[in-house]
């Protein structure tokens, strides 16, 4: 080799070592290094956590730009095939540059932003097991006043060969996550005039958010709540048979009448899910303790029900009145009973949450208790059209349980039927006892 020959090779060399370990830079979609042939809306599909406090059981403030670095982007999707897959995005800067931080599957790829026109940037190549995936974006650097404005997440590879699974549409509810329910089977050809049930909630899956509800019957429904940081809740509330969703075109002759309410209960109108009357009391409930819950359903004068609900603490040791309520336009017993799981907190729909549903029995016009051992599952529509596959039921020894949220890889079949242990110990309640509704 001569001189000539081997200067130009020493050059050539050192500009292929340059490209090698400079940082990567978006590059626009016409180079076609990658096959991304599924398009991902982020908004949707994203939660912002706090850098520090990525695990933290509270939501971050949401809002409709990206200009704080200490949150961060984690971005859900689903996938029923393990293999490479290639990851871009759809994105821009309003002004400045940005560099981020991408994570997925335990690889670590860094890009930095500049074009203030939404441009595809390719990222790089991952390999995934099938299951839930989570991409986390991370702000390292910026110089403008938005941090980026992310679009969609561009996926593809042989990865996405087969069914990949992310919210559409419906974005309130898909962010909700989905709603689970166990209904239980009832002694045939007996009046139901009473239903017991308890919860415990472990420790840890108390989150903002979270509707546990215990007994559940054919026009209404009574649980317990998280609302904040500070409130909790227990919830009984009656629907209406005039089918709106505002309270207020509700005729009279369909109204909910409160026959009465126990102390410290607020009682009202609820709307926007179906309409009728509703009650709560603010209690601090805790995790791992359980609580007891026990509902009335009898007929009543005029083509009428009535519908009156207790809540027993272990802290307080007795049966505590929530409210009786008249519900019009129907005479029967307790029907349909049943348990369900929700969270009615979008911004807490990335975080997990379980309930043990334990020891259900009725009791019967004839004066029998009978334990409730079998129950089937079912969930919502979120989980019906496959926005969300976070959820699952199970029966374990002599409880049932619900989980939903948090994109775990355990998906329980809609209609599954569980049965439980009997325990054969019938609640002890002296009903002469029970405080009487007045108003």
């Amino acid at each position: 080799m001569n001189k000539m020959k081997f200067l130009n090779f020493c050059v050539i060399a050192l500009c292929m070592q340059f490209v090698n370990c400079r940082s990567y830079k978006s590059i626009p979609s016409q180079t076609n290094m990658f096959n991304l042939t599924t398009k991902i809306p982020a908004q949707p599909n994203t939660w912002m956590v706090n850098r520090n406090t990525k695990a933290a059981k509270t939501p971050s403030d949401e809002s409709k730009t990206w200009t704080d670095v200490n949150q961060v982007m984690h971005t859900y999707f689903k996938t029923d095939t393990a293999g490479l897959l290639h990851l871009g995005l759809n994105a821009s800067v309003p002004n400045g540059i940005t560099k981020l931080k991408v994570t997925l599957g335990g690889k670590v790829s860094t890009i930095e932003l500049s074009n203030t026109e939404v441009q595809t940037i390719q990222i790089g190549e991952f390999e995934v097991s099938k299951g839930y995936q989570m991409i986390e974006i991370e702000a390292l650097e910026t110089s403008g006043t938005e941090i980026a404005n992310i679009k969609e997440i561009l996926i593809g590879g042989p990865a996405t060969k087969g069914k990949v699974y992310y919210i559409k549409d419906d974005v309130y509810f898909g962010r909700r996550g989905p709603s689970v329910h166990l209904s239980y089977e009832l002694p045939k050809e007996k009046k139901v005039t009473w239903f017991y049930n308890e919860i415990n909630v472990p420790e840890g899956e108390d989150v903002i958010g979270s509707y546990y509800m215990a007994n559940g019957f054919k026009d209404g429904y009574f649980g317990i709540q998280v609302n904040s940081e500070t409130e909790r809740r227990i919830l009984f509330s009656v629907w209406s048979p005039f089918d709106t969703q505002d309270p207020k075109e509700i005729p009279d002759d369909h109204k909910i009448i409160l026959k009465g309410k126990g102390e410290g209960v607020t009682t009202g109108e609820f709307g926007n899910e179906g309409s009728g009357g509703q009650s709560y009391k603010v209690f601090n409930w805790k995790p791992s303790t359980s609580y007891r819950f026990l509902l009335k359903g009898e007929p009543a004068e005029n083509n009428s029900t009535d519908y009156t609900a207790y809540f027993y603490a272990p802290e307080e040791g007795n049966w505590n009145l929530i409210a009786s309520f008249r519900r019009p336009q129907g005479s029967r017993y307790l029907q349909n009973l049943y348990s369900f799981l929700e969270n009615f907190v979008p911004a807490t729909g990335h975080i997990s949450r379980q309930a043990n549903y334990n020891n259900q029995w009725v009791y019967t016009e004839d004066q029998e208790w009978v334990e409730l051992t079998t129950a089937k599952f079912t969930a919502d529509a979120t989980a019906r059209k496959e926005s969300r596959m976070d959820y699952a039921g199970g029966v374990a020894g002599h409880q049932f349980f619900m989980k939903n949220c948090g994109f775990f890889d355990d998906t329980t079949p809609i209609g599954s039927t569980f049965v439980r242990k009997a325990n054969g110990n019938a609640p002890q309640i002296d009903f002469s006892a029970l405080e009487l509704p007045k108003k």
